[in-house]
């Protein structure tokens, strides 16, 4: 029997195993999807092999096998180290447009001011989806054998005693263009986004938290692609929780859920819109995972995400989801390529 078998799910069992576990400092492993109504807990996960996962300062990932890997796959100009999957077929931009339009009539209604508009685009891997894992770079990630791997930049919050922070990434553009953090920056668009962002984050903190306030601004983050750098721009929003809940693991995650950088503001109609928008569950990608070593709980949003689907023979497909973030003043063609950017395996 897997670990898989048997574990925790649903969101009233999940919330109250991470407040029990929690209190009790015993360390585990938990994922929710972005439609709360499944996940998983996994206590003591550093025993176990089977779903992998790095926060950092802690892995289970041990490298074994790569000596198999053949000669040349790795190299540069192989496709393999970074740079894209093989896209086999994504959104139009007719397709995307429409999709678009759906998002852009809500914000002319007023129903909301960002939403995260994403697309579900199917790939090639280079290696097996394993081996892309382990292979992979990045500050967090998740692989659930025959579900989803992950290789995320974003850190979801980090509860530390009474202290609690979160920290959403909103805004990216490629070390590529001329004057990149400049223009990032500077970009109207791309201010009110993040601006927005901080303001639901902070928010959804001070629901919980006293002493709530943002402690770094708008700073810049270097994304490897492998193909090339992007950059990312993020704010530290922190607040101090009740000493009586710091442990209740389960009742302040749940509590700050969606993310608020993958579905947007205000979170009731925006997230209706995107579910219109859309027209396909999210399932795991766009939700959290995160590990509690004991002490200290770091967890991540579930993006740079690929979606594993087997057939009845057992043959898997690839599905890469990506998106971003769409205000009034966005372009439907800038967003569309930024939505096909973040198609990229950062491996090392």
């Amino acid at each position: 029997m897997g670990v898989m078998d048997g574990l925790t799910k649903g969101s009233v069992n999940l919330c109250g195993q991470m407040n029990l576990l929690g209190r009790r400092g015993v360390p585990f492993l938990f994922a929710i999807n972005y439609e709360l109504d499944n996940g998983f807990v996994i206590e003591k996960p550093l025993q176990q092999q089977e779903v992998l996962f790095r926060v950092p300062g802690y892995s289970n990932c041990r490298d074994n096998g790569f000596n198999d890997i053949p000669e040349g796959v790795g190299a540069k100009g192989s496709g393999v180290v970074g740079g894209l999957p093989k896209v086999l077929k994504s959104d139009s931009l007719k397709e995307y447009t429409s999709k678009f339009q759906v998002i852009m009539n809500g914000l002319h209604r007023g129903d909301t001011y960002l939403a995260n508009l994403t697309c579900r685009s199917q790939v090639s891997l280079p290696l097996p989806s394993k081996d892309v894992f382990m292979r992979s770079s990045s500050a967090y990630g998740l692989y659930v054998p025959g579900q989803f791997l992950c290789y995320s930049p974003e850190r979801f919050v980090r509860i530390e005693g009474r202290n609690l922070c979160s920290s959403p990434m909103k805004g990216t553009i490629d070390t590529s263009v001329p004057n990149a953090e400049r223009q990032v920056l500077e970009d109207y668009k791309e201010k009110c986004e993040h601006n927005t962002i901080v303001d639901l984050i902070r928010n959804d903190v001070g629901i919980i938290c006293d002493k709530v306030f943002v402690d770094s601004f708008r700073y810049m983050t270097r994304i490897n692609t492998g193909r090339g750098e992007l950059l990312q721009v993020s704010s530290d929003i922190r607040g101090v929780l009740p000493s009586a809940s710091m442990r209740d693991f389960g009742d302040i995650i749940f509590s700050m859920l969606p993310a608020g950088s993958v579905s947007g503001a205000p979170k009731g109609t925006t997230c209706q819109i995107i579910r219109q928008a859309e027209g396909v569950p999210r399932g795991f990608y766009t939700g959290i995972f995160g590990y509690f070593d004991g002490k200290v709980l770091d967890s991540a949003v579930l993006i740079r995400f690929i979606e594993i689907v087997a057939d009845e023979q057992g043959n898997e497909s690839f599905y890469y989801r990506s998106g971003g973030g769409i205000t009034i003043n966005s372009n439907c063609e800038q967003e569309y390529r930024e939505m096909l950017s973040k198609i990229y395996i950062p491996v090392r």
